[in-house]
Parts: C-alpha cells; sequence; structure tokens
C-alpha cells in the first residue's frame, strides 16, 4: 500500500481534501462514488447524470476501449512515485486532469459548479465551466482565478451577439482558455432523461415522482434549499428581464444549437487572443484543420456517449489525432475518464491531459460538497501509480510507455 504522505509530497503541493483518509475508506474508487450516488440521489438526478445516449451503449464502448488499453512497463527506473505537475496552455497545474464542461450538472447535486470550481481551485487542477452551467462566468471566476475555462456552446442569432458576449465576459473575468464544442451539430433525446421526466423538449414541470424521490432525499434537499431553483445562470440574463427557468430552456433551446462552422470557429479565433480549444473532433482531418485555423488545443471527444451510441470511443482516436498533429496543438482527451489509469493510458497514447465528468457527477452524488475534492485525490493517486509501475519519471514520459491498443483506429 502506498504511502500516504509520499503521495501527497509528489503532488507537487497540490491540496488534498482534508477528509480524504475518511472517505477513502468509504469510496476507494470511483465506480465505488458511483454506486453511493445511485443510493443518495433522487432517481430522477442520477439518471440524468448518469445516463448517456440511446441505451447507454457509446458509454459502455468508451469503458470498454480504455480498459483494452494495456501499458508495458519497464522496471529499474525509480523506486518512487513521478511528480505530476504538467504545463498546459502555458500554465502549471498541479496534475493532467481536470473538470470537464457539462451541460447543468446542479440537476445532480444544487449548486455544483461552485463547488467543482472550488475544489479544482484548492488542487490547482483545471475547471471547466460549462455554458449552460449555474453559476455565471463572473462567480466562477472570484472562486478559481488560476485554473477557470471556459466552454462555448452556438448562438448563432443576430452574427453571434450572444456568444461574442459570453467570450466578452469570460475575457474581462480573467477565463485562461476558451472551449468551442463542436460535438453536437444537432440536437438527440436521451432515454433515460426522457424516462424520468426530463430531456424531451419543452418546460420543464416536476411530477409527483420527482417530488416523492427527493423527499427521500435529504441530503440534496438540503442542498437545493441552500442553494436555490435550478437556474442556467449565463443564459438567463439573455432570455429577457425576470426570465422564469422554463422561459431560459425555452430560449436556450431556441437560439443554441448546432456545431460550429469552420468559417464561425475562424471568426472566434480572431475575437479571443488567449488559449482556443475545440471540443468534440474525432477525425485527424479535421484536427488538422483546426491546428490551420491557429487553435491551440483539441479536446478528443464524444460527449461522453450522450449524443449518439454509434461514435467511436475517443481513446481509440487519439494516437492518429496526436499524430496528425504533432507538437503544433495540445490534445486532451475525455469522455469515459473513470480512473487516474485512465488518464495514464490517454497520456501513453499522445495527450497531454484527461478531462473527467461523470465521475465528478458520482462525487457530489455520494459525497456532496466534499465530492470533487475526493475525485480529484483518486484520480491524481491512481495517476501516480499507474506512471510509477510503467516507468514514467512524468507526465510528459507517458508518451515513452510501450502499450498494446486494440482499437486504436488508423485513417
Amino acid at each position: 500500500m502506498h504511502d500516504i504522505t509520499a503521495m501527497a509530497a509528489a503532488k507537487q503541493g497540490a491540496a488534498r481534501n482534508p477528509n480524504f483518509l475518511k472517505h477513502q475508506r468509504r469510496f476507494p474508487t470511483i465506480y465505488d462514488l458511483r454506486r453511493g450516488a445511485e443510493r443518495r440521489l433522487p432517481h430522477f438526478a442520477f439518471e440524468y447524470g448518469d445516463g448517456g445516449a440511446g441505451d447507454d451503449t457509446g458509454i459502455r464502448h468508451n469503458w470498454a476501449a480504455l480498459d483494452s488499453v494495456e501499458l508495458i512497463p519497464r522496471y529499474g527506473v525509480m523506486p518512487k512515485l513521478p511528480p505530476v505537475g504538467v504545463e498546459l496552455f502555458g500554465r502549471h497545474y498541479a496534475a493532467p486532469v481536470g473538470v470537464a464542461p457539462m451541460g447543468s450538472p446542479i440537476v445532480v447535486w444544487p449548486g455544483a459548479d461552485k463547488l467543482l470550481a472550488r475544489a479544482a481551485q484548492r488542487a490547482r487542477v483545471p475547471y471547466t465551466l460549462g455554458v449552460a452551467g449555474g453559476a455565471t462566468i463572473e462567480e466562477i471566476a472570484e472562486i478559481a482565478p488560476d485554473v477557470f475555462w471556459m466552454q462555448l456552446y452556438r448562438f448563432a442569432g443576430n452574427d453571434h451577439a450572444i456568444g461574442y458576449d459570453v467570450i466578452r465576459r469570460a475575457e474581462a473575468a480573467g477565463a485562461h482558455v476558451l472551449m468551442l464544442t463542436l460535438d453536437v451539430p444537432v440536437r438527440t433525446v436521451r432515454s433515460r432523461e426522457v424516462k424520468v421526466g426530463l430531456g424531451g423538449g419543452g418546460r420543464f414541470r416536476a411530477d409527483w415522482k420527482m417530488v416523492a424521490s427527493m423527499a427521500k432525499c435529504p441530503g440534496w434537499a438540503v442542498a437545493m434549499l441552500r442553494n436555490g431553483q435550478p437556474r442556467f445562470a449565463n443564459i438567463q440574463p439573455y432570455a429577457g428581464k425576470g426570465a422564469s427557468l422554463n422561459d431560459t430552456i425555452v430560449f436556450a433551446r431556441r437560439e443554441m444549437g448546432g456545431a460550429f462552422s469552420w468559417d464561425e470557429v475562424a471568426r472566434y479565433r480572431d475575437r479571443w487572443k488567449k488559449p482556443l480549444v475545440v471540443k468534440g473532433l474525432l477525425h485527424p482531418a479535421d484536427a488538422e484543420k483546426a491546428v490551420a485555423l491557429g487553435i491551440d488545443g483539441i479536446l478528443v471527444s464524444n460527449h461522453g456517449g450522450r449524443q449518439v451510441e454509434a461514435l467511436p470511443p475517443p481513446i481509440d482516436c487519439v494516437p492518429a489525432i496526436a499524430k496528425a498533429v504533432g507538437n503544433r496543438a495540445t490534445v486532451l482527451f475525455d469522455s469515459g475518464v473513470r480512473s487516474g489509469t485512465d488518464v495514464a493510458r490517454a497520456l501513453a497514447l499522445g495527450a497531454s491531459a484527461g478531462l473527467a465528468g461523470k465521475a465528478f457527477l458520482w462525487g457530489l452524488g455520494a459525497l456532496g460538497a466534499d465530492g470533487p475534492g475526493h475525485v480529484i485525490d483518486l484520480l491524481i493517486d491512481e495517476l501516480q501509480s499507474a506512471l510509477g509501475q510503467a516507468g514514467a519519471l512524468s507526465p510528459a514520459e507517458a508518451r515513452n510507455i510501450a502499450v498494446r491498443h486494440p482499437g486504436a483506429l488508423h485513417f
């Protein structure tokens, strides 16, 4: 068993959740957090955060593809856990792990966005606020000034007036990275959300099953009382003065949607002078196009299996994209990260960092405010163990690890 003190020291000053040891005994893995979240959350909240497209085939494929990647160790290298600090887009972070952008994590746990941002700031890892999140750009900038990234969906109306105003606010607030999401060209339906009364289109109305489910989950109910009704904090101001939650939902469905065209990406590149990432690429030819437009980073992703279950697992696309862009752009990875070992797999295949989404929602569901910090600690500890076991002296050296990757795609 690893020495806890040595592990903390190797994290290069990343602040560990003070309740880590207590929580570790109950939830030693992120899978344990998933089981805890299912027990503790209202049914509709768990289904929203846990589900994907169709019958979740895409999610299962993402996990299976990661599980198939084998790291072949080299021994006699070093007798200690390696440091895991990393440089991303000119800034130092405590580890190549981070919080992926998520839409409405407040449905899973009230106040989620702020809790995620606070944990990321404490640990010094990237946090990406989704434009459809429940906290404003300005609130997150105050909570997480050193690690704040911003995600944007396409608002094409009035010549992108909303999108341009969002990035103006993000720049003024001090966001370090802007991420444009390309992997939602059409709106899709998630069956598990529909079955519990969410995601079917139109206005939101809580039925008696939702209310009963809330009443059985006191921790969630207290968080709701403390944080108030869920809101689309960054979209609501554009929906009109005094817009209600349902007014904002209708507005967002009308104004937000479609994938950015490459011409539109170029326009945002001209306006945003800081690092710019495009999210959702799976084909190396698209990565080449992004680099030609001056994009700084590519997040290889299939939206976590939440759009169409027929898409390939992103981990199988990482090597081809990393080869295509070389050192011209930073390759990031998400969709299926459940452990630090998954992050090590992505690093070995050419990514510079791995972002997690569902893992953080499970952490919130199982542990509330302590959940995001516990997830970060687990990811960093497991990443150190995997790199150390494989003989890599740093995240950068992970690319030297020999890998067996049966699902790698060759374009």
